[in-house]
């Protein structure tokens, strides 16, 4: 049996802290994972992968300590049973709106009864012959809340059996309340959606979640009632990595 510590975590109340994983690079994927968080998030989403690299990616992440998770490009009933039997322990779907949505992502999800995935695996079999027996309790499932619509939803879209929790997209739900991402900070109806959606997760004993883009917000976000925390991404920091070697060069030669 395996057990899913980032999941046990959260059940316990204590945050668990993640990267994501957009360049496609299995390696880098890896490296992410040793570097002592509690999950890597594959991004199929937004991130540089197909779906053969993702399985890849999941299995890179697997010779790491993090739990492996995935963000599935859309509700898609075959895409997450593929990410499933590639041995994923987390799946995280995006743009949940409303409860029949979330109803389908269960499903997909759970083996019956709980579920309808298709009883039959791939790499996950690495796990143990006796994966499908404890997968279902081991798996971790979050709907992202990403609209006004999902937000007015979100207590009905928690309570359905088989999700697990939720992951906020804050910079769409700013887009869907009419301004831009940059201005969710100062608005005070972005800041009593978020809060909206706390109580929904305490409200129906489910794990509130939110990607805080940089580790710099995790505090606030702690603050606020959130405990699943993807907090970064391989290309934010290659890219910011990448930057401060050279302003230290310029400075340097500057300085000369």
């Amino acid at each position: 049996m395996k057990i899913n510590t980032a999941k046990q975590k959260m059940l316990r109340g204590e945050p668990a802290f993640g990267y994501s994983a957009k360049l496609g690079s299995p390696v880098a994927a890896e490296f992410l994972g040793h570097s002592g968080v509690d999950f890597v998030m594959l991004d199929g989403q937004h991130g540089s992968w197909g779906q053969d690299s993702l399985i890849q990616g999941a299995t890179a992440v697997c010779a790491s300590p993090a739990m492996p998770f995935a963000r599935v490009a859309y509700n898609f009933f075959p895409l997450i049973g593929q990410l499933l039997d590639a041995g994923t322990l987390g799946i995280i779907v995006p743009m949940v709106n409303t409860i029949e949505e979330a109803r389908a992502v269960a499903r997909a999800c759970r083996y019956p009864p709980v579920g309808e995935r298709s009883y039959g695996w791939g790499r996950a079999l690495t796990y143990g012959d006796d994966y499908a027996e404890w997968i279902n309790d081991q798996l971790f499932v979050a709907v992202q809340l990403e609209t006004v619509q999902a937000v007015e939803n979100a207590e009905a879209i928690l309570a359905v059996p088989g999700i697990d929790g939720c992951m906020i997209g804050p910079a769409d739900l700013a887009c869907s309340m009419g301004f831009s991402p940059k201005e969710a900070l100062k608005r005070e109806e972005h800041v009593r959606a978020l809060e909206r959606v706390v109580q929904a997760c305490r409200n129906t004993g489910k794990i509130p979640g939110i990607d805080t883009g940089a580790s710099e917000s995790v505090v606030k976000r702690i603050e606020q009632g959130f405990i699943f925390i993807p907090m970064g991404s391989d290309v934010k920091f290659l890219t910011s990595g990448a930057a401060a070697g050279l302003q230290i060069a310029k400075q340097a030669v500057a300085k000369s």
